[in-house]
């Protein structure tokens, strides 16, 4: 009547470690991921028709250049001038009602001295001439 009891330690109910990584189910969601992105990406592109003009040559001004030498020669364009006589020069150059509003170019030789060219851009900017450009020039 006794039945005899299968012990804990059997070799029949032991199982193995499978150490074997299922990528099944990765694959399948990546899958699945891959036609959900198929099928959005045309919904989600919209294109708009642009009719841009043609490029081609600004209505705008010519660009204003002051340009400061090594030796402390200032100029405007080709005209020389001084840093005292620099805005009442730069406005009879660039004319027009509003010439303030106008950009303005400063370029400089490689020797100047940072204060001189400072300077410059101070006068400038004191003479209410806010729109002011530096100019650098790879030899």
């Amino acid at each position: 009547m006794a039945g005899r009891l299968i012990q804990a330690g059997s070799p029949r109910f032991r199982l193995n470690q499978n150490s074997e990584i299922n990528v099944t189910p990765f694959v399948d969601v990546m899958m699945v991921l891959l036609i959900v992105f198929m099928v959005a990406l045309p919904v989600a592109t919209t294109s708009l028709k642009v009719d841009m003009p043609p490029a081609g040559k600004s209505a705008g001004a010519e660009p204003t250049y002051v340009s400061l030498q090594k030796d402390g020669a200032l100029f405007i364009g080709a005209t020389p001038t001084s840093l005292a006589a620099l805005p009442v020069d730069l406005r009879a150059t660039i004319g027009g009602p509003d010439p303030t509003a106008q950009r303005v170019y400063v370029r400089a030789d490689r020797g100047v001295r940072y204060g001189a060219f400072m300077q410059v851009v101070s006068r400038l900017h004191a003479s209410g001439y806010h729109a002011v450009g530096l100019i650098n020039e790879t030899l």
